[in-house]
């Protein structure tokens, strides 16, 4: 599994958001251990327009690209009004074929842990054809972070550990319908 190439995905882009503290964290916690090539994915780097409402060929050339050349995700979702971001639904939307038998874990985070975005999430994944693995990190605002500063409880680290378990091992059997 030490081949596989996971993109931690950063699904928000607005500003003085929380999501690349979260994304760091995560990748950390994945690069001690040693099992895959793991790499923070930022969908505000690729600068996505609303899909359909001016050509983003460029935009959408790179996105897919870089989407192509993982075997699988972890999607750091924050919760706005019970759901996704819609720069993720917006990112999610301008990929089809690159997200295909691929495997994807959740780290949410909101009120409520974010567990209402996972579960939005999910179905979309869903219908793109990504499984998305059942253990998944919920951290609230409340609790793991301190005036905008990620604070989180070691507690998280077995469900974090759990899932990376579970992606990996899912992305490796998914990665043979690639090839």
């Amino acid at each position: 599994m030490a081949g596989l190439n996971i993109g931690i995905i950063l699904g928000s882009t607005r500003q003085g958001r929380v999501s690349p503290q979260v994304g760091q964290w995560v990748k950390e916690v994945a690069d001690r251990r040693g099992d895959a090539n793991y790499e923070i994915v930022d969908i505000a780097d690729y600068k996505l327009p609303l899909l359909g409402e001016e050509d983003a060929t460029e935009q959408a050339t790179a996105w897919n690209t870089k989407l192509a050349s993982l075997d699988g995700f972890v999607f750091i979702v924050a919760e706005y009004n019970h759901s996704i971001t819609g720069a993720l639904k917006n990112a999610l939307d301008y990929a089809r074929d690159s997200w295909n038998n691929k495997a994807a874990g959740i780290v949410s985070y909101g009120s409520v842990g974010g567990a209402r975005a996972a579960e939005h999430l999910r179905g979309i994944l869903g219908e793109l054809s990504v499984a998305d693995v059942r253990i998944h990190a919920a951290l609230s605002l409340f609790t793991d972070f301190d005036n905008g500063e990620f604070k989180p409880a070691d507690l998280h680290l077995t469900n974090v550990n759990g899932m990376l378990d579970q992606v990996l091992a899912w992305s490796g059997a998914l990665k043979t319908l690639r090839i």
